[in-house]
């Protein structure tokens, strides 16, 4: 398993997979480190996940994927809702 994140100080560099769940609601990979201690990171910081389709067809012109938009306007909306916030529209 490789680490891939640019910014991550173990970027580029190759471990030994021990295996992967989610923790703290993302998907994770744990690794032995050169220490032979196991440590995690982020899935999507590894190569250990294909990337999405999405991801390699927009080729990083397109932040957002329509999925993830779409659970974003939920999210919104629940939270509109708990608030007492309306929704108003403008008086033209």
């Amino acid at each position: 398993m490789k680490v891939t994140h640019p910014f991550h100080p173990l970027s580029g560099r190759e471990f030994e997979y021990v295996g992967r769940r989610v923790a703290w609601g993302e998907p994770r990979v744990y690794f032995y480190d050169e220490e032979g201690r196991v440590r995690a990171v982020p899935a999507g910081w590894t190569d250990a996940d294909s990337p999405h389709p999405f991801d390699l067809r927009a080729a990083g012109r397109c932040p957002f994927r329509a999925d993830d938009l779409a659970e974003l306007a939920v999210l919104v909306a629940r939270l509109r809702g708990r608030d007492g916030v309306k929704e108003t529209s403008p008086h033209m």
